[in-house]
């Protein structure tokens, strides 16, 4: 251990460096990084949106964001795999915390999420979004798209999320942000599908028993084609995976992909005009042994490590 300090979260000096404490003790921020409301100087900032009142099966991905910090502790001290190198060397990176959401008016809630992520997008920083259930991620795509304008949608997903529905629904995100012109569908792709919705709104989509037969590297050129150097936003439901590999989530459905094969595809996406991201539906009531959480973490950080590599290309 390099020094006797503790707690980084609190006590780190700036937003560069490894912490250096047992990764079973000390304040859980997201990969130890530092508390703080104040994000000048970030290259890009974790929140967290413990929101799941909009679930149709089992709720709890409230608590996601918790179990998400919780799991990425033991990522820190080494260098990150797969990409070689300490991310938190050159890449400044805050955990801001949660959004605060008022549980006794969920009319509310979507516009408190996009008010909260625009103005954290007016810092210029990457916005790395932990939910809660699938809802969270329309209001974050209107505050990108507001930044951006209309966006690529690469969504890992068991799920369409095609459902009509005027009410707030974790299904129905996708209709919401096409309708609205917020994503383009035709720069838009779904991978992991396995089920059924009314609608596909011309948006491509890769069938989990298509990915089944595919390699990680052509599922990685699916995305790169379809997107074609578009502003993309990356928006990945757990529940993308296999419930052997993420049983902890809200609407599981088997005959998904393993988590080694879909980070190995995000491992691939460093090309891809990626203007931020999201890890949803993590649910750790019904989760063993952290696995849901730790596949969680690493998705989070597998956008950081495309960040980073970013960065260092200039």
């Amino acid at each position: 251990m390099a020094s006797g300090d503790i707690d980084n979260a609190f006590t780190a000096k700036g937003l560069l460096g490894n912490a250096a404490e047992p990764t079973y003790a000390g304040a859980l921020s997201f990969m130890r990084r530092k508390y703080s409301k104040k994000v000048a100087g970030a290259d890009a900032i974790v929140w967290g949106i413990p929101f799941d009142a909009a679930v149709t099966n089992r709720p709890g991905a409230r608590f996601g964001p918790q179990a998400i910090r919780r799991a990425s502790e033991i990522m820190d001290n080494d260098p990150q795999y797969p990409f070689h190198r300490e991310l938190f060397d050159t890449l400044a990176v805050v955990d801001y915390g949660d959004c605060l959401l008022d549980s006794s008016h969920h009319e509310r809630t979507p516009r408190t999420i996009e008010r909260e992520a625009s103005k954290l997008l007016k810092s210029g920083a990457f916005l790395l979004s932990l939910g809660g259930d699938h809802f969270v991620t329309w209001p974050l795509l209107k505050a990108h798209a507001a930044r951006h304008g209309p966006i690529a949608l690469v969504q890992f997903d068991a799920h369409q999320d095609t459902w009509p529905t005027t009410g707030i629904s974790h299904g129905s995100f996708v209709a919401h942000a096409v309708e609205q012109g917020i994503i383009d569908p035709d720069r838009s792709i779904q991978i992991g599908i396995r089920t059924h919705a009314p609608k596909d709104y011309g948006i491509k989509m890769l069938f989990g028993y298509e990915i089944e037969e595919m390699r990680a590297a052509d599922i990685a050129y699916a995305i790169a084609e379809r997107t074609g150097g578009k502003k993309t936003y990356v928006t990945f439901d757990i529940d993308c995976l296999d419930p052997a590999f993420a049983p902890g989530t809200g609407t599981p459905v088997a005959g998904g992909p393993s988590s080694s094969k879909m980070l190995s595809v995000l491992r691939q996406l460093g090309h891809i005009d990626i203007v931020g991201g999201d890890i949803v539906e993590v649910a750790p009531a019904y989760d063993h042994a952290d696995i849901t959480a730790i596949a969680g973490a690493a998705v989070a950080q597998a956008y950081l490590g495309l960040l980073a590599e970013r960065k260092a290309r200039g």
